[in-house]
């Protein structure tokens, strides 16, 4: 199997995997026990916490862990809103986020807050103008994810970030996409919160973190909660959190080499698919006014419906996805695609392909290939309509 949907998820690495063995039989005391196992929990969650602030360039007081990058967006994002004043409640996100922060953004109209969804520009970035347009006296927070899942786009979020803040108005990014893929630090970002997982850098499911900035005011979504300084309830997974460190702090000494493995790995994609001739256009075209993670290509591929291109790697032993929501055999162009404006039939030909620390450039062009033999064959999956009526 060749598996290119490393922003899915990754395989966890030996060395997390290891450190998790040896904290489940050596480290297995609740860490909030007051006896010497739970004594001993505690000081390894200590020691990762303070790992975890070093390589978000933060504080300690600053880091909670959680069950993964769902809580830490809904923990960081409800609990600051809890501890805004009133006349500050209004909460500001991008249509882009990642489906998480689209639910709970329906739970918090539900209970009563306001809030607002901006489009990006045309290169799928968060610009000061576009945040201007939207902000009103009463928005106290704003969320904007650090980079697109689907598309790879980097937001200039310290830009961002110094525009809101003469504005009083706080900054919260889902980091899940960038954290050890690229440098990210609390500080240089600007942000007051982020979030981050585990299972992106090569660690555990089931684990993940928020950073919210010493200083930024926040009530928990749960009064009476104990655990990670009353951010969330329930033991602490340390063994979890022990890999999850493990497994970054190794991914980001090798973060330097990967991106610009990656970088190659694109360049190699996009120049042989057009040597070859295959019908393969960038979702946002790489351009010099905008960043992206060259390990993640989201394009269209067209003539085919993404969840038919899918499909047709898996039958060929290759692992990519679609940017489309699935159920039942009901599918529908994601948000991402709905907020660059893209047509809905052209939206339906996504697909994202993401490389990791196993992807090799035979593996790229074994996906070629597959493509390849896609074009040369006929079937009621062709949706050549349309096609050449859309350019970005």
């Amino acid at each position: 199997m060749i598996y290119l949907d490393y922003a899915a998820t990754t395989p966890a690495a030996k060395e997390a995997l290891d450190a998790f063995q040896k904290l489940s039989i050596d480290v297995y005391g609740n860490s909030s026990s007051l006896h010497d196992a739970g004594g001993k929990a505690e000081s390894i969650l200590r020691y990762c916490r303070q790992k975890m602030a070093e390589l978000l360039s933060g504080e300690e007081e600053g880091v909670y862990f959680t069950s993964g990058g769902t809580e830490a967006n809904f923990l960081a994002i409800h609990s600051i809103l809890n501890g805004l004043p009133s006349r500050k409640q209004r909460f500001l996100m991008t249509e882009m986020e990642h489906q998480s922060i689209h639910i709970l953004k329906r739970h918090l109209e539900i209970l009563g807050f306001e809030v607002d969804l901006m489009k990006p520009n045309a290169s799928g970035i968060i610009t000061t103008e576009i945040l201007e347009r939207h902000l009103r006296p009463d928005t106290g927070l704003v969320s904007i994810q650090h980079a697109n899942s689907e598309t790879g786009v980097i937001q200039p979020l310290a830009k961002l970030s110094a525009y809101l803040h003469k504005r009083d108005v706080l900054l919260h990014s889902d980091c899940v996409q960038t954290f050890a893929k690229i440098p990210v630090g609390i500080d240089e970002l600007g942000a007051d919160a982020l979030s981050v997982s585990s299972h992106k850098v090569y660690g555990p499911k089931g684990v993940g973190a928020v950073y919210i900035r010493p200083g930024v005011n926040w009530k928990p979504v749960y009064p009476g909660t104990l655990h990670e300084n009353g951010l969330k309830s329930g033991t602490v997974n340390v063994p979890g959190i022990g890999a999850f460190i493990t497994a970054a702090e190794l991914t980001i000494k090798r973060m330097d080499a990967a991106y610009l493995k990656h970088q190659e790995l694109r360049a190699r994609f996009l120049e042989k698919a057009k040597a070859r001739k295959l019908p393969v256009s960038l979702a946002v075209p790489d351009s010099a006014n905008s960043h992206v993670l060259p390990h993640i290509i989201g394009c269209f591929f067209h003539s085919f419906e993404g969840q038919y291109t899918m499909l047709e790697c898996n039958r060929r032993g290759i692992c990519i996805s679609t940017g489309s929501a699935c159920s039942a055999g009901y599918h529908e162009p994601s948000n991402t695609m709905k907020a660059l404006l893209v047509p809905r039939e052209l939206a339906l030909q996504f697909v994202r392909i993401s490389f990791g620390c196993d992807t090799t450039s035979e593996h790229v062009d074994k996906l070629l290939d597959v493509f390849e033999d896609m074009m040369h064959e006929k079937g009621d999956h062709r949706i050549d309509r349309g096609i050449k009526t859309y350019g970005r």
